[in-house]
């Protein structure tokens, strides 16, 4: 009597069991297949049904719609794909710091290329072939400028000094025409230079600007191209095996259990991101604080340390140092003469004039009220022109650099933010295992908060190395700013030298450079001369003095 419900009861299981059995091989991989040819794979040995999965080594080894030759293909596909989602999540970062450092790198050498010719159209229309006899030295100066913008091996001070003592001696020569001077008599004149201030306080005025304003033009320019060069590199993401392993059964194991369509939970993305990004991640707080420095840079860009305030009235600046100069020429020369010795006088001829009548007879000075207002004036407008775009471009900068902070910690959650990457119904997501919610917590960014990641292996006592050299770059770099925005210059290695693989107008390296000069950031002494001091003190006024007297020499060489 007890026998027949038990042999029913097997009987039912058995045929329950061969039926779902039955179920469980007939499933069909026909969207699988197709999911899989859209991704450009051949369907070559791709099984129309489910087989047994024993061979599968990343997903689960249940009945599945993958060979062990598809889960590779699908697995070397989710790291293309997860590069692209890094380079796309990215992509308007670099684009903000590749932009605007060529534009602003072509504006600033515009704006440049401008005051040249608005200086060399005033002098031109205003002394003639006085002063094209002599311009070789502003072409000269300018050059200067820019090789020093572009990240030339060159010392600001010691360049602005050298020019300004080569047009003082050429100068004095002309003033003093009727004396033979010999080299070792030039050399002394440059030891009076600082008693005898011949154009005031104009020089030492001009040259603190003209230091600020390009150190800071240089610093702002590199720091937009090492923001630039990081975040190429750093998009360009190192996937470890763990990582690896982790995309796949993200990405494609839903391919094998038959689902294809079926995308990741929004908080499983998220731990794969946080451990596949984990060493970008360590990366934000020194970006965060080079960020900081930039706006700093740009901040002095428009105010105290701007490049227009230099550039654009250097002409009425010399014009000013030329006419000091007229009124003290007499006394410089006694004043030379005390101090080195009075040269041996040339034989009586067409030199032998006196500085006096040179002055009272030949040069007139140039008066501001006089600027002229065709050639240079039209120039002055190109000038005014490009300073006026460049000022609107630092303002844009500045406020896509705002949004660049925190970007790094930030794009695990930008890239599963996609409606394309995960899917937003909690209930109808892939959890890594099947359909469902995906219950474990989203652990923190950084790599040593993914000791604990559920969905990722990462070693965290192993930093990226290639990470690791960008934090340095930017730690630099950060450093530079700072000196740059408190007025400090700072050594670049001349890109020459060494190829920086910028590729535009601004060769810098982004190696480790240290502080080498700082400018005068007090304004000239106009008190009564005082005793020559060491080699630095007597550079102060050159600039000035040299830029002026230029103009003088052009006047002089038509008198001649």
């Amino acid at each position: 009597m007890l026998r027949t419900p038990v042999v029913i009861f097997t009987s039912l299981s058995l045929v329950v069991s061969l039926s779902f059995a039955g179920d469980v091989k007939s499933r069909s991989c026909g969207d699988v297949r197709h999911a899989y040819m859209s991704k450009g794979f051949s369907l070559h040995n791709v099984p129309h049904q489910e087989i047994p999965g024993e061979h599968l080594r990343v997903c689960s080894q249940g009945y599945t719609c993958c060979t062990s030759e598809m889960e590779e293909k699908l697995g070397h596909q989710s790291k293309l794909d997860f590069e692209k989602l890094v380079e796309d999540s990215s992509h308007t970062i670099r684009t903000i710091f590749t932009s605007k450092h060529k534009k602003f790198d072509e504006f600033f050498l515009e704006l440049l290329d401008n005051s040249e010719k608005s200086l060399n159209d005033m002098f031109v229309r205003t002394y003639g072939i006085l002063y094209t006899h002599n311009s070789e030295m502003f072409e000269e100066l300018f050059s200067e400028l820019k090789r020093y913008y572009t990240g030339g091996n060159v010392n600001l001070e010691e360049m602005l000094n050298d020019f300004w003592m080569r047009l003082l001696e050429r100068m004095f020569q002309l003033l003093n025409s009727e004396y033979t001077l010999t080299e070792d008599f030039l050399e002394c004149i440059s030891k009076y230079t600082d008693q005898l201030k011949p154009f005031g306080d104009v020089p030492r005025k001009l040259k603190a600007q003209v230091t600020k304003a390009f150190i800071v033009a240089r610093s702002f320019v590199q720091g937009l191209m090492v923001g630039r060069e990081v975040a190429n590199r750093v998009a360009k993401v190192n996937i470890s095996p763990g990582c690896s392993k982790a995309l796949t059964k993200m990405l494609y194991c839903p391919y094998c259990g038959g689902m294809p369509d079926l995308k990741p939970c929004a908080s499983y993305c998220q731990n794969v991101m946080r451990g596949c990004l984990a060493n970008q991640a360590d990366l934000d707080p020194e970006w965060n604080l080079f960020i900081d420095a930039m706006l700093l840079v740009a901040d002095r860009l428009e105010g105290p340390f701007n490049i227009e305030a230099v550039m654009e009235p250097i002409d009425v600046k010399i014009s000013e140092a030329i006419m000091i100069m007229q009124d003290n020429s007499m006394q410089v020369s006694a004043k030379v003469f005390s101090g080195c010795g009075k040269p041996k006088p040339v034989e009586m001829g067409r030199s032998a004039r006196g500085i006096s009548d040179v002055f009272n007879s030949r040069f007139k000075p140039y008066s501001p009220d006089e600027r002229p207002t065709t050639a240079a004036g039209t120039s002055l407008d190109r000038l005014r022109n490009v300073w006026t775009t460049m000022q609107h471009s630092v303002i844009d900068i500045k406020e896509e650099l705002k949004q660049s902070k925190k970007f790094w910690s930030s794009l695990p959650d930008v890239i599963c933010a996609e409606d394309k990457v995960t899917d937003p119904n909690e209930e109808q997501c892939w959890n890594s295992h099947t359909k469902g919610r995906y219950f474990p917590e989203v652990v923190k960014d950084g790599l040593t908060n993914q000791l604990n990641n559920p969905e990722v292996d990462v070693d965290i006592t192993r930093p990226d190395t290639f990470i690791r050299q960008q934090i340095m770059t930017l730690r630099v770099m950060t450093n530079k700013l700072r000196n740059a925005y408190n007025g400090k210059d700072v050594y670049f290695q001349d890109s020459s030298d060494e190829e920086s693989g910028s590729g535009s107008g601004s060769g810098f390296t982004t190696v480790p450079e240290v502080v080498k000069t700082e400018p005068p950031m007090v304004e000239a002494d106009i008190s009564e001369p005082q005793p020559a001091a060491d080699a630095s003190g007597q550079q102060k006024p050159r600039l000035q003095l040299l830029v002026g007297v230029i103009a003088l020499v052009s006047l002089l060489l038509q008198w001649r």
